[in-house]
């Protein structure tokens, strides 16, 4: 007789948990709370979850910057949705390991991660029966190039393991256990295209396809990259990833035949537009404080900073950008300084408040300053210029390797303090012509401080030069919290109208 089991999984909500669009102040079809909407628990149900939990809206900076109950509100609200098993994000990490364990002690979910040691309240696999007496194996890893985003004092006394050859022993383990369904629970996504098979990376961060294809889990949850993708099978594995801020979610449903044989079918669901009232009476006073804290006035700017498309910011620079890059030097006194964007930012008006602030600037990152020279700055103005391509027109678009397989204008960066022309008739790789400072070329040997997010000066979104670059200096804010402070300090700003990047096609 078949056997039946329904999969509910989400991945990276990002703090998305109430159905509001912050920027707009307005509700939104979004949120864990509409998802929660769509579950449904008889028995042979599993409601899973890939991580990136606690980060990533203005709901979460206003709890962990405010409140004294800051991850417990998390926490209760995924009970709420009935979750079983999660796993954790890189994300999970942001603020320290004991705001982690609180969630993880708070939550009746169990947390399953077994690439991370040193944590409480986790635990490498699980076994469980359900009703109609199939027994499902579970483990959960997370990307092991955690260590290498976050802040050191995030992570005192953990260790990460290797996510692939950890999820290998854990697949042994699981069939000791005689299970007749192995789930792998996965905080990473695909190295290889998922359709073709084309090498994306050839990095560790992501290893879904190697784990498709040199291992035999019959289900591989996967996450990180924020993909839209349903009913995917590789290699005899199924698998799937939702995308971020709970818009979508998927349902799977798997079946055992007698024989043991698996067969699944995914599906992503939108969140919808029905909020279920027990979420509603839990976050309507969570999101009246939210919305007070949001609208405080801070500051008036000389110049509205619109939003624009990332091509043309790209192409002929961005207010915004200049304005990020304006707080960042202040904060460090260096010489130049990087930033980049979010894929979508709704720009600000002249008049700032802390709304503007959180919803435009929307990464957890904190700030390093580093030693760079001409020949660092070259290459890294060279993977800048890798983000344009020219149609058969001659005319710039973006280029394929920053629309997938996830979309990354976030990769592209914006520098202030040095005048650069990039040529995109040239071959990739020479296309930077000029590095301007103080009106002269910048001298091979002459050496400058440099500022940018914590992310970036790992060598992330393909800029491996920093990497080996000398740390001057580092600051424990985030780079949000900078700009506000900046904000509130100045209250009458002038918007740096430089245009530092010049791009010929």
């Amino acid at each position: 007789m078949d056997r039946k089991l329904t999969v509910y999984f989400t991945s990276d909500i990002h703090g998305c948990f109430a159905p509001t669009d912050y920027a707009k102040n307005e509700p939104s079809p979004t949120g864990l709370s509409n998802c929660a909407a769509g579950f449904s628990d008889d028995g042979n149900t599993l409601i899973l979850d890939g991580g990136d939990t606690l980060q990533g809206s203005p709901f979460t900076y206003w709890l962990y910057s405010r409140t004294e109950e800051k991850s417990l509100i998390p926490a209760r609200l995924m009970n709420l949705a009935g979750y079983d098993f999660v796993t954790l994000g890189n994300h999970d990490f942001n603020y320290g390991v004991r705001e982690l364990e609180r969630y993880l002690e708070a939550l009746d979910a169990r947390c399953l991660c077994a690439n991370v040691q040193g944590l409480r309240f986790v635990e490498n696999f699980a076994v469980v029966k359900l009703e109609n007496g199939l027994r499902v194996g579970l483990t959960g890893v997370t990307s092991q190039f955690v260590p290498r985003w976050e802040k050191p004092e995030n992570i005192t006394g953990l260790t990460f393991t290797d996510a692939f050859e950890t999820a290998r022993d854990m697949l042994a383990e699981l069939k000791a256990q005689s299970v007749d369904l192995t789930v792998c629970i996965y905080h990473g996504g695909f190295e290889n295209d998922t359709a073709s098979g084309r090498p994306l990376s050839d990095t560790k961060e992501n290893e879904g396809y190697r784990m498709c294809r040199e291992l035999d889990y019959d289900i591989l949850l996967t996450g990180h990259q924020h993909m839209h993708l349903e009913d995917r099978c590789i290699s005899g594995t199924f698998t799937c990833q939702p995308p971020d801020k709970a818009t979508q979610y998927i349902r799977m449903d798997v079946t055992v035949d007698k024989s043991g044989r698996v067969a699944a079918l995914s599906r992503l669901c939108p969140a919808g537009t029905v909020t279920p009232e027990v979420f509603a009476a839990s976050l309507a006073p969570l999101e009246r404080e939210t919305a007070k804290f949001l609208d405080t006035p801070l500051g008036h700017l000389d110049t509205a900073l619109p939003s624009s498309e990332p091509l043309d910011r790209a192409l002929h620079g961005c207010l915004i950008a200049n304005f990020f890059n304006q707080v960042q030097l202040e904060a460090t006194g260096a010489d130049i300084s990087a930033t980049c964007l979010a894929n979508t930012v709704p720009g600000f008006s002249e008049n700032v408040t802390l709304r503007d602030i959180v919803s435009n600037y929307v990464f957890p990152n904190t700030l390093k300053t580093i030693r760079v020279d001409r020949g660092v700055l070259k290459r890294a103005l060279e993977r800048c210029a890798a983000y344009f391509t020219l149609d058969e027109n001659g005319k710039p678009t973006v280029s394929r390797e920053f629309l997938e397989p996830i979309i990354q204008h976030y990769s592209f960066d914006f520098l202030s303090g040095v005048e650069a022309t990039i040529d995109l008739r040239k071959p990739p790789g020479e296309r930077v012509c000029s590095i301007i400072r103080h009106g002269a070329e910048l001298p091979e040997d002459e050496s400058l401080t440099m500022c940018l997010n914590n992310y970036r000066a790992s060598g992330a979104g393909g800029y491996d030069c920093y990497a080996a670059c000398e740390t001057v200096g580092e600051l424990p804010d985030e780079i949000s919290s900078l700009i506000i402070s900046y904000v509130d300090r100045r209250r009458e700003i002038t918007v740096d109208k430089t245009k530092w990047l010049t791009v010929l096609y």
